[in-house]
């Protein structure tokens, strides 16, 4: 889970990614209008108009949403003695745009459609100034990512020196034609593609005719760190004089450790 928080006149909202989605904090907006949180949640909820809304999201992205359920909760919103928390919300129709949280840093959050929703029944001055904070959050997050794939592919490039130094003293034959030598470096090229991607680059371009640039320029910040490694592995494998066979196997089985190790570990949040 990614955790960040930014600033709405003066009130620090917290928001998390999960579910590869961006989530945000009701309890911290509803300290906004009252420091009872949850009861403000819960006034809100007691609406017949917001169980409506979470219902028609629910629809729309959950397909294990329960509309009986839904329907009950709608039926008896409005009246006096109907009370809904936002547990028994998730519990009862097994909704996914409401998450609830225990423990310290806990609380409850919502997908951001649903929490721009519950801030305009806050105050709708609140809610201009949350999306325009969010929205500042995302591009600031996009900004970052790009640098961050641009460091991985210059990188990589300057790793592929190395490798392409190590093809040129280990594989290529003294005398060769221009051809032949680019025919060497595509096919070394292509054995790193297969141990990454598991497919050559002619293979992608046919499986994505219309996509401009080759299969790198769209591997994930992952890839091109493995990808990094791999030409370093390759070059070291080939000045040992190991067959092809032989290296597409060890570079297989370091990719397929790394990719793992890189996409599970929660540390490195700077690559989600």
């Amino acid at each position: 889970m990614k955790k960040e928080t930014i600033i709405v006149k003066e009130a620090k909202i917290t928001v998390i990614s999960e579910k590869n989605s961006d989530y945000i904090s009701l309890t911290d907006i509803a300290k906004v209008k009252n420091t009872d949180a949850n009861g403000v949640i819960a006034n809100w909820m007691r609406n017949r108009n917001t169980i409506e809304y979470l219902g028609i999201w629910e629809y729309l992205y959950n397909p294990v949403f329960k509309p009986l359920e839904f329907e009950g909760f709608k039926n008896e919103a409005g009246a006096n003695a109907f009370t809904l928390s936002p547990q028994k919300w998730i519990e009862s129709t097994n909704a996914i745009g409401l998450i609830s949280k225990s423990g310290r840093y806990g609380g409850t959050f919502a997908h951001k459609d649903i929490a721009f929703k519950f801030a305009s029944w806050i105050s709708v001055e609140f809610e201009l100034y949350i999306v325009k904070e969010f929205q500042r959050l995302k591009e600031e997050e996009t900004r970052t990512k790009s640098l961050e794939w641009d460091l991985q592919r210059t990188l990589s490039k300057i790793n592929y020196r190395i490798h392409t130094d190590a093809i040129k003293d280990e594989i290529i034959p003294k005398i060769v034609s221009n051809e032949q030598i680019a025919f060497v470096y595509a096919n070394e090229a292509d054995l790193l593609n297969v141990a990454l991607f598991g497919k050559t680059a002619k293979q992608w371009r046919d499986e994505n005719p219309n996509e401009k640039g080759n299969i790198r320029d769209y591997a994930t910040l992952e890839q091109l760190v493995v990808l990094s490694n791999l030409e370093s592995i390759n070059a070291l494998l080939i000045r040992q004089g190991l067959s092809q066979r032989e290296r597409l196997m060890q570079l297989n089985n370091t990719a397929i450790t790394q990719m793992k190790s890189l996409t599970s570990n929660k540390n490195l949040a700077w690559l989600q």
